[in-house]
């Protein structure tokens, strides 16, 4: 394996490039585009590279399906940290083009909701078709296949092109996450202000089924930051649910809610628990009575002595 390759979604240019690049670690690795979020995390799996970074969840469109469906299924892969980047587009075109004379715009899928009013008002004629990236879109751009492309204004110099509008976004305050992901070990250390992400199956399709799960963490107050269901692939009204959990794995209400879960699902996978992203120990929400990990070592104690006749 190549302990100093790290692999992200590419081309050059993207913003999960400039999230990679936030890293400290990244100014001593090797940074190896690829052309997609599955060919990003079987470099991972077959250990050409260390580690992937790719996106995994927009503020505006919500999850990254490609990136979900992967890490739910092939080969167990982890999640070791989170990074969040502000988005805000930039159009860029070849040098001397107008806005009047753009006729055709591209992007990766995921841009267009965060664009989409903005070109119904400033470009209303003009027609989308999606690219893999943003930067590979910039790159369409650069050889002529359209005449502009939605991307990060810092992907203008690498392929020869100028931004004609800066800082589009339909949402203020656009996100989104990334998350830094290689083969499974053992997960770092809690910080107090930690988040565990699993891939739950239900076992079968009935009334308060997804309830069920759902109570595993609510009865030990744990409060959950994402929840969003993907098709199995078996047909249709079969999902899974990517859940990311507040917390850490060795924090008793969440060890035991996955022990809860983990007796009614039929399948469920860890993906990890690392530091949140931004966060603090202060930024942890209060716990909610009988919560607390020194609560559930009094109530298991307690139960130890009732056992033997000394509750």
């Amino acid at each position: 394996m190549s302990a100093t390759r790290y692999t992200y979604l590419g081309p050059e240019g993207t913003f999960t490039e400039a999230a990679l690049r936030s890293l400290p670690e990244a100014a001593t690795r090797e940074l190896v585009p690829m052309v997609s979020v599955p060919a990003a995390l079987d470099a991972v799996r077959n250990g050409e590279a260390a580690a992937a970074l790719v996106p995994i969840e927009n503020s505006v469109e919500g999850g990254v399906t490609a990136t979900l469906d992967e890490l739910a299924s092939g080969e167990p892969l982890m999640i070791y940290r989170e990074v969040l980047l502000p988005i805000a587009f930039a159009l860029l075109v070849r040098p001397g083009t107008a806005l009047s004379d753009i006729k055709t715009v591209t992007g990766h899928p995921v841009a267009q909701p965060q664009v989409r009013n903005w070109l119904r008002k400033h470009l209303p004629e003009a027609v989308w078709e999606s690219a893999a990236s943003n930067a590979d879109g910039a790159r369409l751009v650069q050889e002529g296949r359209f005449d502009a492309a939605f991307a990060g204004e810092f992907a203008a110099a690498t392929y020869g092109l100028e931004a004609v509008v800066k800082e589009i976004h339909d949402a203020e305050n656009a996100e989104t996450r990334f998350v830094l992901v290689g083969r499974p070990a053992r997960p770092a250390a809690p910080t107090g202000a930690d988040k565990t992400s699993v891939v739950l199956w239900l076992g079968d399709d009935h009334p308060g089924a997804l309830l069920e799960l759902l109570q595993e963490f609510a009865v030990r107050g744990v409060n959950l930051m994402l929840i969003q269901s993907r098709p199995t692939g078996a047909g249709i009204g079969n999902y899974c649910f990517a859940v990311d959990a507040e917390g850490h794995v060795s924090d008793r209400r969440v060890g035991e809610a996955l022990m809860g879960l983990k007796r009614i699902c039929p399948q469920v996978r860890f993906l990890g628990s690392y530091p949140r992203a931004g966060a603090s120990r202060a930024d942890v929400r209060p716990l909610r009575r009988g919560t607390s990990d020194e609560e559930f070592t009094a109530a298991s104690d307690w139960l130890a002595r009732a056992q033997d006749g000394r509750a």
